[in-house]
This record gives structure tokens, sequence and C-alpha cells, in this order.
């Protein structure tokens, strides 16, 4: 038997934060085993690339990333394991032909992981995808700055959007218990942001216990002591009732802020997406979610490009972001991915136009969001630090509006200031995406 207890572990985390949470209980796993985890490639022995494979993009720098590192065996390395998104969908392909990694495990089989790395130290190359018991692991060691956590409340998908390869690579939307999920928040230790995150998380519970538990869950989550606040990421448009809206409105410990990909704003590309509502109804529940919640901030994601989107279509988008003025939004060019129902779609957009569209798109949503960041100079926010930022020698942070790598941040000048604390910055100027200020007390 393999004494990897003298054997160092290092990880790589490729795509979303749920991702990111799956290599944070896989690092766990390891660690409760006795053995060394370690950020330093060169000492590393065994290396972990968990993968993303949501686009063709995110599938080629998975494998490039494997083949990069794969370098390495060269000096310390012994073993590359690949896991995550792609081995579960495309072992079938990339097992056979990625030769480079050792062993391959899907995004359920963390259970077997020191089982299969096992087998391949006595032996070939091992394929145990789909061998493990898909069992939920509450440790974590957890790999963001140490006053903010993602919380990943379910996995999988059953929006079956014509785009998307989510349901195919991850299954079917499953919500783990609340019991769960509340000792593995609890277990993180004091946390200053908590960041809810799933394919939905407004759909939480109704596959477990039959009807929505989202603020069942939410109330129980905001008791704990160690959680001193709560975000929220993808929101889905048609699952935001009164009920929901209202505890996020009365709830001191819940950011006022959503992410809500709306992905397209015309009717009939929506419908060819198979997404949920259309431009009036995304336009109520902006303007309803303002009226309950004054102060929200509301983000978005839009697909630009998508099979037959005409340029009226694209033009109507562009009056849509100006009409919704959302604080900040993301903006993709389609992707045509092979087993999803809109790889067949007619009206195929030349990818020089689908760029020229995000482009566009972004220079839209420059304007709007500088106009709301311009209203923020001359007041005084309260101001997550997220600790130095060296090349502009100040300290950076987060205001409620700005979520960790998605949005914008706050650059403040402080006698001092202690990562995971809150400040309140006096906001002297912005640019199109960060805000610049300092601290009240802060003389210059």
């Amino acid at each position: 038997m393999t004494d990897f207890t003298k054997k160092k572990f290092g990880i790589i985390s490729l795509g979303c934060d749920k991702n990111r949470v799956d290599s944070e209980k896989l690092l766990s796993i390891i660690k409760s085993s006795g053995c060394e985890i370690t950020d330093d490639i060169n000492a590393v022995q065994v290396l972990i690339v968990n993968t993303c494979a949501f686009l063709n993009s995110a599938r080629k720098e998975a494998i490039e990333t494997v083949i990069d590192f794969a370098a390495y065996k060269s000096e310390n390395l012994e073993k590359l394991v690949v896991t995550g998104c792609l081995p579960q969908k495309f072992s079938n392909e990339t097992f056979p032909a990625l030769t480079e990694a050792d062993v391959f495990l899907g995004t359920n089989d963390y259970d077997k992981f020191f089982e299969a790395l096992e087998k391949s130290y006595t032996g070939d190359r091992i394929n145990y995808v789909g061998t493990g018991s898909a069992a939920f692991i509450a440790d974590r060691v957890v790999t963001t700055p140490r006053h903010y956590a993602y919380l990943k409340i379910a996995d999988g998908c059953n929006n079956r959007c014509t785009y998307c390869l989510i349901p195919k690579i991850r299954g079917k939307y499953v919500s783990f218990p609340i019991e769960d999920l509340l000792k593995e928040a609890e277990e993180l230790g004091d946390v200053s942001e908590l960041i809810l995150v799933a394919q939905d998380v407004t759909r939480y519970g109704i596959d477990l216990y039959g009807q929505k538990k989202l603020k069942t869950f939410l109330q129980n989550l905001t008791i704990l002591v160690n959680i001193n606040s709560v975000r929220l990421l993808y929101s889905y448009p048609d699952m935001l009732d009164d009920e929901l809206i209202a505890e996020i409105r009365d709830n001191p410990k819940i950011i006022k802020y959503l992410d809500i990909p709306l992905q397209h704003s015309e009717n009939g590309v929506l419908k060819r997406m198979n997404r949920p509502a259309g431009r009036e109804e995304y336009l109520n529940l902006i303007k309803k979610l303002r009226k309950n919640i004054p102060d929200i901030s509301l983000r978005s994601t839009f697909i630009a490009g998508f099979p037959d989107e005409t340029e009226e279509d694209f033009e109507n988008l562009c009056a849509f972001l100006k009409e919704a003025q959302l604080d900040n939004c993301g903006f993709f060019a389609y992707s045509r991915e092979p087993d999803t129902p809109a790889y067949k779609l007619k009206g195929q957009i030349p990818a020089a136009v689908k760029k020229k569209r995000v482009k566009a798109l972004y220079k839209v949503q420059k304007d709007i969001s500088r106009k709301k960041l311009e209203k923020r100079v001359g007041t005084t926010l309260k101001v997550l630090c997220d600790g130095i930022d060296y090349d502009k020698n100040c300290f950076v942070g987060r205001a409620y509006f700005q979520a960790p790598d998605i949005d914008g941040k706050v650059y403040f000048n402080a006698y001092n200031a202690v990562q995971g604390e809150y400040y309140d910055v006096l906001i002297e100027k912005c640019d199109s995406y960060d805000l610049y200020g300092r601290e009240k007390d802060y003389d210059l």
C-alpha cells in the first residue's frame, strides 16, 4: 500500500465558484487523511486539476492545463488526477487521448479518490468516473480569503435551456438537506460574507421537500452567529416570488443584491432558448424588486448571437439594457455546444458578428454603470475590506452592490484596515467599474 501521508498534494480549480466548493471538499478529504497540501508546484507529488466543461473554451483550457502541468512529471510530480465536469461528461473521448492524466474522477466520485489513486500507483491509468456515492461532504478547506466563502446549496439543473450542457454534466437539480448545509456553514467559522450558489438558488428545496425552501433556509442560516451576511447568486426570474422578496427586504443579514441571469430580452430569442417569461415580465420583475427593496442592486448575464438573433433583436436588447438600468452585467457570445438542442438550430451567427455584438453590449452597459457610480461620489459607503492592493498602494474592498470577482471594487486610503472588517468610506471619484475614496477620519 502507498503511504499517502508522505505525499504532497496540490489542486488547480478551474471554472465557477461552484467548482471551487467541490475542490475545497476534495481538499478536506485529503487533509483529513493526514496528507499535506501545498501550493508550491515544484513540491507537489499528486496534482489535481478540477475541470470545467460548460463551453468548448473551458474544455480547451482544462486539457491545456493538464498538458502544461504534465511537464512537472520530469521533476517531483508523480500523478496527475483530473476531476470535475470534463471527465464527468467527456471521459469516453478524453481518457484515451489525454494520456498525461493518471486518474479520471467525475463530479460525484470524491469518496473514491484514494482508492483510484492507489490503483494508479500499483498499475496503469485508471478511469473511475461514475463509481462514487455522491455523498454530501460538509468539511471544507476554504481557498477564498478568510473573511468570505461560498456555500453550494444544490447541484444540477432542471431548466433545460437549449444552449446549456449543465443538466447533461451535473444531472437533475438536487438540493442538499438544510441540516447538512447549516452544519457546513457553522464549520466555516466566522464569515463576514457567505455567498450562496447553485445553478438556481431560488429553486432550492422543491426536489427534496416538495416545495420551495430557500426562505426557510435563509431564516435558519442567518440565525447562525458566525455568519455576518449572506449574498444570493444565480436567482432565476420565474422563482422570485413575493415571500422571497419580502425575506430579502426584511432580513438584515441578507445583502440587498441579486444576480438574475436573464440571458436575453426578446421573446422569440428567449423562446428558442427555452427561458422563462419574456421582456415585459422581466421589466415588471425589475420594477417590482425596486419598489419593494428601493436600494437593491441588480446584476444579470446576457448571451449575444444566439441562433437567428436578428439585428432588430440585438438593437432591442440594447434598448432593454437602457430601460432596465441594471447595476452590472456580463455578456457572452453564444457558444455552439454539441449535444445541446441549440446546436441544431438554423440561423447560426458568424463569430465576428457575435464578438461585435458583445462589444457593443458592454459599451451600453459601461455608460449605465458609470452613471450609477457617479451618483455614489460624495456619499459614504460601508465597505468590506478585502485586503491591500499593492499596485495602487491602498486598501481594497467591496460595497454591498459588489460581489467578489464579477463586479467592481472600492479602493480606499485609511490609517489601517483589517481584512474582513467594515469601514465607512467617503467616495471621492469613480471610473466605469470601480470607486475610489478614503475612510471618513483619514486626513489627506
